[in-house]
């Protein structure tokens, strides 16, 4: 049996006439000989009715301390209904297909609520479905426990649905239908020349998407690099064969062996806050401590240098003041430096090729862009610099590393 997996999101099922680009997706797929499952997130966004947010606003007012799994049972409705409208909409278009939530399709998760984790999926259901010429419409984004209880998976959770599903039926692809033509090797939005990538290997777009790059979610490339599952991130509207997310091996002439950077993602707003390791009685305890109060503090930080002369990492904006807050309790008196913007230079060529940093300070030099911060990996230079320097930058090392 051959099968694909196709994904939509919620801007791509968010009225009829998207659903209707869909249906046309998975009547191509019915043709080109495949049984068919999709996999669907609520529709649209908020403040549409059946957005994720728009059901979660129902009850913030009335209990903002609402237990987490009462709010994975109101977050769940979003993606079942969406899965009973898509299944109207195909059988309106002469298609037989069945609606299923998480749990119907076998999905057992964990009962960590609102992150829960994809612990198997038992496609006895799915198989039945498919075996009788129905496509399968799955709710993205949740599973139940062991115990019967409902679980979410996180933001991106209907990604690793269909990954999760896509990995257990041994399916030949799993498509991935979102608003944009594929993966591009940086935001078209503030760079004209941003050209889609035919091919990309698991190591990059996880990579990407880390640092910013709104494609795929992480957990759902990894789920698919664990699997050897193969990925295609396409448009819903158009009949593109988009970005093959996949091992270097897999992607015959489509890999080229030569390029040395693949993308550039980025992420703002985000604040760098230094603490002078001077101000604490005992220097070298100083990263411990302030790490230690952030993380009981529940203050994830990223982009982390410790000196013997301060400790520096950052944050995102929206919780400058909490951390600084905690750091000023301990007695310390961080610097703190808002509106900044984290730019990651990505490619698995990179490692052991020298030069790499020098072409990313000539770029940005040239442009007169600060670097305040930077780091690295085999596959990733990191550089933080001003917001306002962002899209001059990313323009400016798209051309340095010729990806147009």
């Amino acid at each position: 049996m051959r099968i694909a997996v196709l994904k939509f999101g919620g801007t791509s099922v968010a009225n009829e006439t998207k659903r209707n680009h869909a249906v046309q997706r998975i009547r191509e797929a019915l043709e080109e000989g495949r049984r068919v499952v999709v996999v669907v997130s609520a529709m649209g966004r908020k403040p549409e009715p059946y957005a994720t947010d728009t059901l979660l606003s129902l009850v913030q007012e009335v209990d903002p301390e609402l237990p987490p799994r009462e709010k994975d049972l109101l977050m769940a409705c979003g993606e079942i209904i969406s899965s009973v409208v898509m299944t109207a909409s195909l059988r309106r278009a002469g298609i037989e297909a069945t609606s299923l939530t998480g749990w119907q399709a076998g999905i057992v998760t964990t009962e960590q609520f609102g992150e829960a984790r994809i612990q198997r999926v038992e496609v006895g259901r799915i198989r039945q479905e498919l075996e009788q010429d129905r496509v399968a419409v799955i709710a993205g984004f949740q599973g139940a426990s062991e115990n019967g209880e409902i679980a979410t998976l996180g933001r991106g959770g209907s990604d690793t649905t269909a990954v999760a599903v896509g990995a257990a039926l041994g399916a030949e692809v799993v498509d991935i239908f979102t608003d944009v033509k594929g993966v591009y090797t940086v935001d078209p939005r503030l760079v004209s020349d941003a050209r889609i990538l035919t091919y990309v290997s698991y190591q990059e777009v996880c990579q990407l998407a880390q640092e910013g790059a709104k494609v795929i979610h992480p957990r759902a490339v990894e789920i698919a690099m664990k699997n050897h599952q193969s990925v295609r991130v396409r448009s819903t509207e158009l009949p593109d064969k988009g970005t093959l997310i996949c091992a270097p091996h897999h992607a015959g002439d489509d890999y080229c062996c030569d390029r040395l950077i693949t993308g550039i993602a980025h992420m703002a707003p985000i604040t760098q806050i230094k603490v002078n390791t001077s101000q604490w009685p005992d220097p070298a305890l100083t990263g411990q401590t302030v790490f230690q109060a952030l993380a009981e503090a529940e203050i994830s930080v990223d982009f982390i240098n410790v000196h013997p002369a301060a400790v520096i990492f950052t944050v995102p904006d929206e919780i400058t003041a909490k951390a600084t807050r905690v750091l000023e309790e301990l007695g310390l008196c961080p610097e703190v430096r808002q509106g900044c913007a984290k730019v990651a230079v990505v490619g698995i060529n990179m490692t052991g090729v020298p030069g790499v940093m020098a072409q990313i300070v000539v770029a940005l030099n040239r442009e007169k862009v600060p670097i305040l911060q930077s780091a690295d990996s085999y596959t990733t230079i990191w550089c933080l610099i001003p917001i306002k320097d962002l899209t001059v930058a990313l323009n400016a090392l798209h051309r340095q590393f010729c990806l147009t």
